[in-house]
């Protein structure tokens, strides 16, 4: 199902989006009418338009676009909303300045997933503060991870230092608890959830740190949090008690009502 600005979306939208990739996107799982941090991806979706387009957006507008693409569905699906110009072309995205808004979904997988396998590969996000459509490089990395035999991907830039993953935000337990990358990452709003509850310690994590780390574990709003069985050739622990509090802490946030 897609719908553009609350109608069916026509092909010329799309051939659009296809030509130009230009635009931006937030991804959100929906448990029976419900978003953890919906407020959050709003917010990030408003931030995000002037970012990318120079534009502003209506939070309720959108919220209510989704609200009529769910209807009256019940159980877990995770939404991804797209904002983007159907009308630009690559010779002028300085024109990108009308923005529309693309609602599609598709069935969630049940919550917790199992581990990752990740490989690091060396990439830094275009524009990491915001959630833009340009992900090739971000694909091409999975790609590569993929085909050696890996789940993923786990970035590290040109400092050496650990970021993300290809499409989710990662996380350590070291022997002093938790501990997020100190690096430019997309500001994941699961991650953002987890650490008003109080995880909120932030330091430069390396490779050799994060291979040494006790646990560690990805996050996004599909996944929840999601344990890490190994980086490159070393395993990691994929049961920790930090971890299990973090997975029931997640899980028990209130839901904001579409």
């Amino acid at each position: 199902m897609a719908e553009f600005n609350g109608r069916p979306v026509t092909p010329d939208a799309l051939l659009t989006l296809a030509l130009t990739n230009y635009g931006h996107f937030t991804s959100m799982r929906v448990d029976d009418q419900r978003v953890r941090g919906l407020s959050l991806h709003l917010e990030r979706l408003v931030r995000d338009c002037r970012i990318v387009l120079g534009a502003d957006l209506d939070p309720e507008t959108v919220r209510g676009y989704v609200r009529q693409a769910v209807g009256d569905q019940t159980g877990a699906h995770v939404v991804r909303v797209t904002v983007f110009d159907p009308g630009v072309d690559m010779a002028h995205p300085d024109k990108a300045q009308n923005p529309g808004v693309l609602v599609t979904f598709r069935p969630a997988a049940d919550l917790p997933m199992p581990p990752l396998r990740v490989k690091s590969i060396r990439y830094e996000r275009d524009v990491p503060a915001a959630k833009h459509a340009g992900l090739f490089g971000a694909l091409h990395a999975r790609r590569t991870a993929l085909l050696d035999g890996y789940d993923d991907a786990l970035f590290v830039g040109s400092d050496d230092l650990v970021s993300e993953g290809g499409t989710w935000n990662i996380g350590f337990i070291g022997d002093d608890g938790i501990v997020w990358p100190k690096a430019d990452v997309l500001p994941g709003v699961t991650m953002a959830l987890l650490q008003r509850l109080g995880w909120h310690r932030t330091a430069p994590v390396t490779v050799a740190d994060a291979r040494g780390m006790r646990a560690a574990f990805a996050t996004n709003t599909s996944i929840g949090v999601r344990a890490l069985s190994g980086i490159d050739d070393v395993p990691m622990a994929t049961e920790h008690p930090l971890l299990t509090e973090l997975r029931d802490a997640y899980l028990a946030i209130p839901g904001e009502r579409l």
